[in-house]
């Protein structure tokens, strides 16, 4: 992880992203709206955690899909330790299926990867000012969302953030002991998970659960 050290008074924005392309695009187009900004990266769930520890940041900047814990996992934790912190998920994940999830762990905003670059920094503006950032399209989709009944929600929206994250390793075709092994923990605890996967979906085999996670867009 690159980190600068910290200075008084000056913005900090860390960039929770693993693709080093990616992520110097981000930081290029901050370092111009915010050119005394300190800046700080981290390429996996590990090293996120100790960056969030570390210091104190303003904004995070977070992928969804990264090494180890995924990025939404990773909200609570952000919460818990810099709960001032805004954080803005940027995600190349379609904004229906997973803003709605991030917005409800304490995101202050969704992005998509595909937005234009002065998106990012209105983004960024935007929740530095206490507000909360999302497209026109997805605000009117948000509203149908928050306001259906929830026995309209789909199956995979009744998962926990951390469900969620078993049910599309296990579309990634991983088995319960390299899952285990990848986000440090028990097989047993896997099983658990996959037991309540099972239950919310009403799906048993993982070809089924994994024909369910591509047909709603919920792999990597």
């Amino acid at each position: 992880m690159n980190k600068q050290p910290a200075a008084p008074n000056r913005l900090r924005i860390l960039i929770v992203e693993d693709h080093p392309i990616l992520c110097r695009g981000l930081r290029d187009i901050l370092s111009e709206e915010f050119p005394d900004a300190v800046f700080g990266e981290a390429d996996e769930s590990r090293s996120a955690l100790q960056a969030f520890r570390r210091q104190p940041w303003d904004v995070v900047l977070l992928d969804i899909n990264i090494p180890g814990r995924d990025g939404l996992s990773l909200l609570d934790d952000v919460r818990r330790i810099r709960p001032a912190a805004r954080v803005l998920v940027v995600s190349a994940y379609p904004e229906e299926e997973f803003a709605v999830r991030a917005l409800k762990l304490g995101a202050a905003g969704y992005l998509g990867k595909n937005e234009a670059p002065e998106k990012l920094v209105e983004a960024v503006n935007k929740i530095l000012g206490g507000g909360t950032y999302v497209n026109a399209i997805l605000a009117e989709k948000l509203v149908t969302v928050l306001t259906a009944s929830s026995d309209a929600r789909l199956p995979h929206e009744t998962l926990s953030a951390r469900e969620l994250q078993v049910l599309r390793l296990i579309a990634d075709g991983k088995t319960a002991k390299k899952i285990a092994e990848e986000l440090s923990l028990s097989e047993k605890t896997i099983a658990t998970y996959r037991a309540r996967i099972a239950e919310k979906t009403g799906l048993s085999t993982n070809v089924q659960l994994t024909r369910y996670a591509f047909q709603h867009n919920l792999t990597g």
